[in-house]
């Protein structure tokens, strides 16, 4: 009985479709906004000094040793 109650008040019920403005526009003319400017204390050190690393790969300049051992190999 319970359920039929409910299922007849869902029958009844209607949709409501909710429209929104296309287009919303805010006018700031008439807003006078106060305030203070707060700086942090203390300067801003902009240059510094590039980082120095111990390179880690050491760069070659040539494969001149390998290079002649590939050429052995083929022959």
């Amino acid at each position: 009985m319970l359920n039929l109650l409910f299922i007849a008040t869902l029958s009844y019920a209607e949709e409501v479709q909710i429209v929104y403005k296309q287009k919303t526009e805010i006018d700031f003319e008439g807003v006078d906004v106060e305030g203070l400017l707060v700086k942090p204390e203390g300067q801003l050190i902009t240059e510094r000094e590039i980082a120095q690393f111990n390179p880690l790969i050491k760069l070659r300049q040539d494969f001149n040793l390998e290079m002649s051992q590939s050429v052995n190999e083929i022959k």
